[in-house]
């Protein structure tokens, strides 16, 4: 875990950017967030951010930096994020639609996130 320590203002740039992705589709849909939601946000896309950049230090180099920045989000998404979200939402009985409109939204903040740490650049940890 020393790479989030070595990349942490990357991350917590990223972290940024997810949240700003989380806050608009709140506004977006009238909402507002109670202080533990504003928390649990916070945690979860800064772990979500740190996850993310272990992905990228760790990505092969068989295609462009680019395409492997947004694939391994796009990969972590399908993998991980929209299984956890259709299981969830469909069990607790909300529409598909919404489920859909969640999972969407979490794509987008993992393909932002990972947009960020790009540009800012990753340190790999000391071998």
């Amino acid at each position: 875990m020393i790479y989030i320590m070595i990349n942490l203002v990357p991350i917590v740039i990223a972290t940024i950017a997810g949240l700003a992705i989380g806050g608009l589709s709140l506004r977006l849909g009238g909402r507002s967030a109670s202080p533990a939601l504003g928390l649990v946000a916070v945690l979860a896309e800064f772990w979500l951010a740190s996850i993310l950049a272990g992905a990228l230090i760790l990505a092969p180099d068989k295609a462009s930096p680019w395409v492997m920045a947004v694939a391994s989000a796009v990969v972590i998404w399908i993998g991980f994020v929209l299984p956890v979200l259709a299981v969830t939402g469909l069990a607790r009985g909300q529409a598909p639609r919404s489920v859909m409109g969640d999972a969407l939204h979490w794509l987008a903040v993992m393909v932002a996130q990972a947009v960020v740490l790009k540009l800012i650049g990753l340190v790999p940890p000391p071998a």
